[in-house]
Protein backbone atom coordinates (compact mmCIF):
# COMPACT_ATOMS: atom_id res chain seq x y z
CA UNK A 1 0.00 0.00 0.00
CA UNK A 2 2.85 2.18 1.19
CA UNK A 3 4.37 1.46 -2.64
CA UNK A 4 1.18 2.69 -4.28
CA UNK A 5 0.66 5.50 -2.82
CA UNK A 6 3.71 6.84 -4.19
CA UNK A 7 2.02 6.92 -7.18
CA UNK A 8 2.28 10.54 -8.56
CA UNK A 9 -1.36 10.24 -10.12
CA UNK A 10 -4.83 8.55 -9.76
CA UNK A 11 -4.71 6.86 -12.98
CA UNK A 12 -4.05 3.50 -11.59
CA UNK A 13 -6.91 3.96 -9.02
CA UNK A 14 -9.60 5.49 -11.76
CA UNK A 15 -8.23 2.49 -14.00
CA UNK A 16 -9.51 -0.39 -10.90
CA UNK A 17 -12.19 1.85 -10.57
CA UNK A 18 -13.92 1.31 -14.21
CA UNK A 19 -12.74 -2.60 -14.17
CA UNK A 20 -15.22 -2.82 -10.65
CA UNK A 21 -17.88 -1.35 -12.49
CA UNK A 22 -17.58 -3.20 -15.95
CA UNK A 23 -16.14 -6.38 -14.38
CA UNK A 24 -17.60 -6.68 -10.84
CA UNK A 25 -17.43 -9.90 -10.71
CA UNK A 26 -13.06 -10.03 -11.73
CA UNK A 27 -11.19 -9.10 -9.09
CA UNK A 28 -8.03 -9.87 -10.29
CA UNK A 29 -8.47 -7.79 -13.37
CA UNK A 30 -9.37 -4.84 -11.01
CA UNK A 31 -6.32 -5.56 -9.47
CA UNK A 32 -3.94 -5.71 -12.39
CA UNK A 33 -5.56 -2.32 -13.60
CA UNK A 34 -4.66 -0.86 -10.05
CA UNK A 35 -1.06 -2.08 -9.70
CA UNK A 36 0.02 -1.68 -13.61
CA UNK A 37 2.37 0.59 -12.88
CA UNK A 38 3.93 -0.74 -9.63
CA UNK A 39 7.32 -1.86 -12.07
CA UNK A 40 7.74 1.96 -12.78
CA UNK A 41 7.70 2.86 -9.15
CA UNK A 42 9.75 -0.04 -7.97
CA UNK A 43 12.76 1.36 -10.55
CA UNK A 44 12.11 4.12 -11.85
CA UNK A 45 14.08 4.66 -15.25
CA UNK A 46 13.97 1.29 -16.15
CA UNK A 47 12.41 1.82 -19.67
CA UNK A 48 10.72 -1.32 -20.98
CA UNK A 49 11.24 -3.47 -18.24
CA UNK A 50 8.37 -2.18 -16.11
CA UNK A 51 5.94 -4.55 -16.68
CA UNK A 52 8.17 -7.49 -15.77
CA UNK A 53 9.20 -6.08 -12.79
CA UNK A 54 5.83 -5.56 -11.74
CA UNK A 55 4.90 -9.16 -12.67
CA UNK A 56 7.73 -10.81 -10.92
CA UNK A 57 7.16 -8.93 -7.64
CA UNK A 58 2.94 -9.84 -8.00
CA UNK A 59 3.19 -13.13 -8.94
CA UNK A 60 4.04 -14.01 -5.23
CA UNK A 61 2.05 -11.93 -3.53
CA UNK A 62 -1.23 -11.81 -6.12
CA UNK A 63 -0.66 -15.17 -8.05
CA UNK A 64 -0.31 -15.78 -11.77
CA UNK A 65 -2.72 -14.21 -13.09
CA UNK A 66 -2.17 -10.61 -11.84
CA UNK A 67 1.01 -11.01 -12.66
CA UNK A 68 0.00 -12.19 -16.37
CA UNK A 69 -2.25 -9.21 -17.00
CA UNK A 70 0.21 -7.25 -15.67
CA UNK A 71 2.98 -7.85 -18.09
CA UNK A 72 0.89 -8.48 -20.65
CA UNK A 73 -0.84 -5.22 -20.71
CA UNK A 74 2.21 -3.38 -20.26
CA UNK A 75 4.39 -5.23 -23.13
CA UNK A 76 3.95 -3.62 -26.61
CA UNK A 77 2.42 -5.73 -29.36
CA UNK A 78 -1.24 -7.00 -29.61
CA UNK A 79 -3.46 -8.45 -26.59
CA UNK A 80 -2.77 -11.69 -27.72
CA UNK A 81 0.85 -11.33 -28.20
CA UNK A 82 2.07 -9.35 -25.08
CA UNK A 83 4.29 -11.75 -23.22
CA UNK A 84 1.79 -13.47 -21.86
CA UNK A 85 0.96 -17.44 -21.97
CA UNK A 86 -2.63 -17.80 -20.88
CA UNK A 87 -5.35 -18.65 -22.91
CA UNK A 88 -7.99 -16.45 -24.83
CA UNK A 89 -9.43 -15.11 -21.65
CA UNK A 90 -6.13 -13.46 -21.04
CA UNK A 91 -6.09 -11.63 -24.28
CA UNK A 92 -9.82 -10.58 -23.68
CA UNK A 93 -8.67 -9.51 -20.00
CA UNK A 94 -5.46 -7.60 -21.05
CA UNK A 95 -7.54 -5.80 -24.07
CA UNK A 96 -10.08 -5.07 -21.84
CA UNK A 97 -7.56 -3.62 -18.76
CA UNK A 98 -5.87 -1.46 -21.73
CA UNK A 99 -8.75 0.04 -22.94
CA UNK A 100 -9.78 0.93 -19.46
CA UNK A 101 -6.26 1.97 -18.84
CA UNK A 102 -7.03 4.85 -22.04
CA UNK A 103 -9.76 5.40 -20.71
CA UNK A 104 -8.64 6.37 -17.56
CA UNK A 105 -6.36 8.63 -19.10
CA UNK A 106 -9.19 11.44 -19.26
CA UNK A 107 -10.46 13.21 -16.20
CA UNK A 108 -13.50 10.50 -15.64
CA UNK A 109 -15.74 9.88 -11.72
CA UNK A 110 -14.24 9.83 -8.81
CA UNK A 111 -11.93 6.89 -8.39
CA UNK A 112 -12.60 6.44 -4.91
CA UNK A 113 -8.96 6.30 -2.20
CA UNK A 114 -6.64 3.87 -2.47
CA UNK A 115 -7.55 2.42 1.23
CA UNK A 116 -11.03 1.32 -0.62
CA UNK A 117 -8.55 -1.30 -2.02
CA UNK A 118 -6.95 -2.92 0.92
CA UNK A 119 -9.98 -5.91 1.12
CA UNK A 120 -9.85 -6.82 -2.34
CA UNK A 121 -5.79 -6.81 -1.86
CA UNK A 122 -5.62 -9.48 1.46
CA UNK A 123 -8.11 -10.74 0.01
CA UNK A 124 -6.95 -12.02 -3.55
CA UNK A 125 -3.83 -12.41 -1.26
CA UNK A 126 -4.54 -14.84 0.77
CA UNK A 127 -6.19 -16.57 -1.99
CA UNK A 128 -3.05 -16.61 -4.05
CA UNK A 129 -1.34 -17.76 -0.78
CA UNK A 130 -3.52 -20.88 -0.28
CA UNK A 131 -3.55 -21.86 -3.67
CA UNK A 132 0.23 -21.99 -3.59
CA UNK A 133 0.23 -23.90 -0.48
CA UNK A 134 -2.97 -26.20 -1.77
CA UNK A 135 -2.09 -29.81 -1.32
CA UNK A 136 -3.13 -32.58 -3.86
CA UNK A 137 -5.96 -34.92 -2.28
CA UNK A 138 -5.24 -37.62 -4.41
CA UNK A 139 -1.25 -37.25 -3.70
CA UNK A 140 1.56 -36.70 -5.85
CA UNK A 141 1.45 -38.82 -8.96
CA UNK A 142 3.21 -42.06 -9.51
CA UNK A 143 6.98 -42.20 -9.66
CA UNK A 144 7.09 -38.29 -8.55
CA UNK A 145 9.86 -37.56 -6.20
CA UNK A 146 8.29 -36.30 -2.96
CA UNK A 147 10.97 -34.79 0.37
CA UNK A 148 9.92 -35.34 3.28
CA UNK A 149 10.91 -32.98 6.29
Amino acid sequence: MELLRGSPDDRALRTAALLRRSHPADKELQLAGLLQDVGRMLRPGDGARHAVLAAQALRSLLGDRVARLVRAAGATGTAGTAGGTGGPDDAEAVATLRRAREAAGASGPDAGMLEDWRPLLELVAAGSCRAANAIDPLGPPRGSITRTG
